[in-house]
């Protein structure tokens, strides 16, 4: 994978003209001093801690909601919940990105991007520690909004640091963290059941057990905490490599044509705005709102599919334990695709044919759930997997429509919160929907209706253009 990487560095500086002779981790270097002994050692040991962050964050950033999916019925049971309370359970997720991803750039200004993304694994971690044992209902419901805060906020981020720090290597980095996403998703699902019935079938301790790897994922991030120093918002601590403004993405500009010149001069990030350059306005990019919306509805499928999928396979006749191995094939399918879908994007001038053919395997499962849920099961879970990559998609999206850090940082922000905020209410919806129907026909309905505008908006995103040229300053 890191060959795949090197090679895809070299392929994208061989097409941009660069500004200066001097390459990049030489001003690096200079800027911080490499030069001295033990500083390239030093570098390349900071990369590698990034690089496991970023791993480890993102294996954490979903097992808050698909381990509660596969056990959703003995949580119900435990709780006394009804559908309609449980589809409130399922649409907590999307609300809490929306209501706490927004202030992640606030956050990473004031304190640095790894601190805040350090304070947010263990947020997950405690959360998804104290949440099994309230023994409440709401007391459920706020223990998962704490663990569901940190990952909002790594959400934004994550992006941000991978454009600042990888700016050649944008899809390579967005796919290796979609790929740990996928496989952190997957893992949730498929053995949350088999360990709740090794540990003596308690959905406590079934669940209590995913704290663990949030607390490793902490480790990584705690030099930059006392450095404040990882990405844009790194405050006042010492320069980091590539602070430089790391312009548009390598790869998107046409062949043989000059990028926007960049300054080296001029501080990149958040740092920009306290120089004297106001934010975007990002509202008035169509681009943005495009994107936006795409983010919302991929997401609104994402959280119905965690959130009540394995309870569709159940009530179609399908052991718990297998309707958990299918909802983990579900989202095993974006741990190679998620690698190949973004590579695949920053080679395109439009990225409309991917969000089309995405859509079309999501209307084709959403049939075969209608058609024969339990005949077709392995099937349809394919489909709908391939579908769910929509979200390495639209991440990638994020770093290709914005030119610079502070662009690709206010699009983040604003497409994640927003999105989010759309998707709150599928979810909940599919829950009241299927305890007033008593069946699933309606659900699945709504799902396929939410599908068409997701394809339109999709191809409006992904056309060849950056909100710094529609949002004007």
């Amino acid at each position: 994978m890191m060959g795949l990487m090197a090679r895809e560095e070299t392929r994208t500086t061989t097409r941009t003209t660069p500004r200066t002779t001097t390459p990049p981790a030489v001003r690096s270097s200079a800027a911080q001093g490499t030069g001295k002994p033990g500083g390239a050692s030093a570098r390349a040991w900071t990369m590698r801690l990034l690089v496991a962050g970023i791993v480890l964050s993102a294996l954490n950033l979903r097992p808050a909601i698909t381990s509660l999916g596969a056990l959703l019925e003995e949580v119900r049971d435990g709780l006394g919940m009804s559908g309609s309370v449980a589809g409130l359970l399922t649409s907590v997720p999307p609300l809490c990105f929306a209501v706490f991803g927004v202030t992640a750039p606030r956050l990473a200004r004031r304190f640095g991007a790894g601190a805040v993304v350090c304070a947010g694994m263990a947020a997950i971690a405690t959360g998804l520690l104290l949440r099994p044992y309230t023994g409440s209902t709401a007391g459920f419901l706020a223990a998962s909004a704490l663990a569901l805060m940190g990952i909002a906020v790594s959400n934004v981020l994550m992006p941000v640091i991978v454009k600042h720090w990888f700016p050649d290597r944008v899809g390579s980095m967005t796919g290796l963290y979609s790929m740990a996403l996928a496989l952190g998703t997957a893992l949730a699902a498929a053995v949350t059941v088999p360990l709740t019935g090794a540990l003596g079938g308690s959905w406590q301790s079934g669940l209590a057990l995913w704290a663990t790897p949030a607390v490793a994922a902490v480790l990584p991030w705690l030099p930059f905490v006392r450095g404040r120093g990882t990405g844009p918002g790194a405050g006042d601590g010492p320069a980091e490599p590539g602070t430089e403004d790391a312009g548009p993405v390598r790869g998107t500009e046409a062949p043989g044509t000059q990028p926007p010149a960049v300054r080296a001069d001029v501080p990149a990030g958040p740092d920009a705005a306290r120089a004297g350059t106001p934010p975007l306005r990002i509202t008035r990019s169509r681009t943005a709102w495009a994107l936006a919306v795409f983010f919302g509805l991929q997401a609104t499928a994402a959280y119905i599919t965690m959130g009540w999928m394995a309870q569709i396979f159940r009530d179609a006749g399908v052991p718990a334990g297998t309707a958990g191995l299918l909802l983990a094939v579900t989202m095993v399918m974006g741990v190679p695709l998620a690698f190949v879908i973004p590579r695949l994007a920053t080679r395109l001038p439009h990225q409309g044919p991917i969000v089309l053919a995405l859509g079309v395997c999501g209307l084709a499962g959403y049939a075969g759930l209608y058609l024969a849920p339990a005949a077709g099961a392995w099937a349809w879970a394919v489909l709908l997997g391939i579908a769910n990559c929509a979200f390495p998609l639209a991440l990638t999206m994020v770093g290709m429509r914005a030119r610079t850090g502070p662009g690709v940082a206010q699009l983040s922000a604003f497409a994640q919160s927003t999105g989010y905020l759309i998707s709150i209410p599928g979810p909940l919806l599919v829950g009241v929907l299927y305890q007033h129907s008593g069946g699933w026909g309606l659900p699945i309905a709504l799902m396929s209706a939410l599908m068409i505008p997701q394809m339109v908006v999709g191809v409006l995103a992904g056309r060849d253009r950056t909100v710094e040229d529609e949002a004007g300053r």
